[in-house]
């Protein structure tokens, strides 16, 4: 028979407790959520802005150096685009890890 799904339920003043240290510790760090929140936005577009760009740069180089059939900055925009979402993606993971583990302390 499975596990009685009661047993892994806090009681109420164990829910209380943890949302009540886990308050505290937020009033601890005195961290703004609004700016914390800007910053994280800024943190996350500048990661897709910053590859986009010095791919479409490369690109226009080389096509103005060696021109060709194949526009090379259509094409480094798509990658440069790509690389930019992946780094994005890996610091939206990292941040949620930091928070998650906090919950968890």
């Amino acid at each position: 028979m499975p596990d009685d799904p009661s047993k892994n339920r806090k009681t109420f003043p164990e829910a209380v407790g943890t949302v009540e240290k886990r308050k505290l510790r937020a009033r601890e760090k005195k961290r703004d959520p609004i700016w914390f929140g800007l910053g994280t936005f800024g943190v996350v577009g500048w990661a897709v802005a910053i590859p986009t760009v010095v791919c479409i740069f490369l690109g226009v180089w080389i096509d103005l150096h060696w021109p060709g059939p194949y526009s090379w900055t259509l094409m480094l925009l798509v990658i440069g685009l790509a690389l930019g979402c992946l780094n994005a993606g890996f610091w939206v993971k990292r941040e949620k890890h930091a928070i998650d583990r906090e919950r968890e302390e």
